[in-house]
């Protein structure tokens, strides 16, 4: 059990989740403690770029979309660090709003 795995368990449920993630991952996109808002997502419909509450090896991250590759997804953060490729069973939601 990570750090969203109740977000995700919400997520699944199709209801949308908002919390602050802490870390420095993603800054330039979101700073760490900012309020992201997340909804659920079809795979189908996600850009290079979007920002996705996703798991990774086991790891749960809210990171971007860097590279799309038929059915498979690579993740990574927002200063050159890849996580991997995931296939969009386990791409959860996808953020749409980050406040202060």
């Amino acid at each position: 059990m990570g750090w969203a795995s109740q977000f995700i368990a919400k997520l699944q449920t199709g209801e949308a989740v908002s919390f602050r993630p802490r870390g420095n991952s993603m800054s330039g996109k979101i700073e760490s403690g900012q309020l992201c808002t997340v909804e659920p997502v079809d795979p189908a419909s996600l850009n290079v770029g979007d920002i996705v509450l996703c798991k990774v090896n086991g790891s749960e991250y809210l990171h971007l979309v860097k590279a799309i590759q038929g059915p498979r997804f690579q993740i990574g953060n927002n200063r050159g660090r890849i996580n991997g490729w995931i296939t969009g069973k386990f791409i959860f939601g996808r953020c749409i709003r980050v406040e202060a």
